[in-house]
Order: structure tokens, then C-alpha cells, then sequence
């Protein structure tokens, strides 16, 4: 029963984190600076510390998720730069519309969402306390993955209507991932695999996108401030968790 109820809490907590976003569609910059700071939260306070913790655990070379980490960036920079070809002239016919990218970003945090799932649903096999300790700390993350979802859409010219489905899939990602848990399991070096490569999709789509894009048109000092308190959120979450 309380799996169930953290499972229905992971749902509802992404759904938060999007209707705020398009609920604050004219003030989109503040909302991605505040995703900014939490993306880098995340690594910093959540990812990393995962990461060196399980490397220690399982006696890995620390090198294998560290070239992880460096593939997921570069990975994904290579696939927005091949979507985004900019032309010379491009500025010359109008705003730039890329709406692919936000798709694939909505898309690769979905991926995330689903492993999120995944998490909880191992925790709670190996003990009911470590499954809730994951659950907690998932929650805050799916909130600003549902955050991120529509940001990043919206960002990108895609439509709201086409953010909300994407936002219903990344929210419906964790229930999934939970129910997969009773298939298969997923080993700890495998594991920190993933988490390297995924982030280094993060430090790429917080550092060369969303957070530049926060900036672009309405730079102000509110921005600023509201990223330091999305790493501060984030600070403040894994910590509880």
C-alpha cells in the first residue's frame, strides 16, 4: 500500500511541476531560470553523490561513469546540433522554430522519469525504509522534471497542447517504471553507468540550453536569484530525503 501511494505521489508531483510552468507561460524566463538551478542541483546534490557512492560500494574505476557522463553530453550536443543547422542568413526569414528539440528533451526525460520508477521499486524490495527514503527524494525530482518537460517544450515553439501530452507521458513514466520492477533487476554497475551518462545530458541541457535561453530576452537580477534558489530546493530535498 505504500508503494502505491508514492507511486500516485510521483504522478501528481510531475503534473505539479508542469502546470505551474504553463500557468507562468508569459514570465517563461523566470521559470527557466529556476530550472536552471534545479537541474544543477540535481547533479550536484543528488546524481554525483549517487554516483560516488556506488562506485565505492561496488569497487568500479570511477573513469567508466566519467566517460559516461562525457558521452551523454556530447551525445546530445551532437543530436541538437544536427537538428539545429544554422544558416548564415537564418535570422533574415523570421524566428527560429525548433520544436524537435524540445520534443527529444521531453523525450530523454521521460527515459529518466521511468528509471526514477525504477528506483523505487528496487528500494522498496531491498527494504521498505530505503524505498521510501528513494520515493522522497523522486518526488521532488519529478516535480522538476515535470517542470523541465514544458519548459523545454515551450522553449523550443511547440505548442501547449503538445506540452501537456508530453508532460502526461513523463508523469505516467515513473508509474511504469515502478510496475517493471516486478520483471527484471537492474544491477549497480549498469546503474552507474546510466547515472554518468545521464549526467552529462543534464550539465548540457541546463548549461547550454535552458539557462542561456532564460537570459536571452529579459536578463534581470529575479532570474538570477530564482536559479540560486532551484539549486538551493534541490539542496534542501536530498538532504530530507
Amino acid at each position: 500500500m505504500t508503494l502505491v501511494l508514492f507511486t500516485i505521489a510521483t504522478f501528481l508531483s510531475t503534473l505539479a511541476g508542469g502546470y505551474i510552468a504553463i500557468k507562468n507561460l508569459k514570465r517563461l524566463h523566470y521559470v527557466l531560470g529556476f530550472t536552471a538551478g534545479i537541474i544543477l542541483g540535481v547533479v550536484a546534490f543528488e546524481l554525483l553523490p549517487e554516483i560516488f557512492g556506488l562506485v565505492a560500494d561496488i569497487k568500479m574505476d570511477p573513469t567508466y561513469p566519467m566517460i559516461a557522463l562525457v558521452v551523454g553530453f556530447l551525445l546530445f550536443h551532437i543530436f541538437e546540433k544536427g537538428l539545429l543547422i544554422h544558416h548564415a542568413h537564418e535570422h533574415e526569414y523570421g524566428e527560429h522554430k525548433h520544436p524537435q528539440v524540445g520534443v527529444l528533451s521531453a523525450l530523454a526525460l521521460s527515459g529518466h522519469s521511468f528509471l526514477d520508477g525504477v528506483g523505487i521499486g528496487l528500494g522498496f524490495q531491498i527494504d521498505p525504509a530505503v524505498g521510501i527514503a528513494v520515493a522522497i527524494a523522486v518526488i521532488g525530482h519529478d516535480f522538476a522534471d515535470g517542470l523541465n518537460t514544458v519548459s523545454l517544450m515551450l522553449t523550443h515553439k511547440n505548442s501547449v497542447l503538445k506540452a501537456s501530452k508530453m508532460l502526461l507521458l513523463d508523469a505516467i513514466a515513473p508509474v511504469l517504471g515502478v510496475v517493471s520492477t516486478y520483471f527484471f533487476h537492474l544491477e549497480d554497475s549498469q546503474l552507474v553507468i546510466y547515472l554518468g551518462f545521464f549526467t552529462g545530458f543534464l550539465l548540457y541541457i541546463g548549461a547550454s540550453d535552458i539557462l542561456p535561453q532564460a537570459h536571452e530576452k529579459n536578463s534581470s537580477r529575479w532570474t538570477i536569484a530564482l536559479t540560486v534558489l532551484g539549486v538551493l530546493a534541490i539542496f534542501v530535498v536530498t538532504r530530507f530525503a
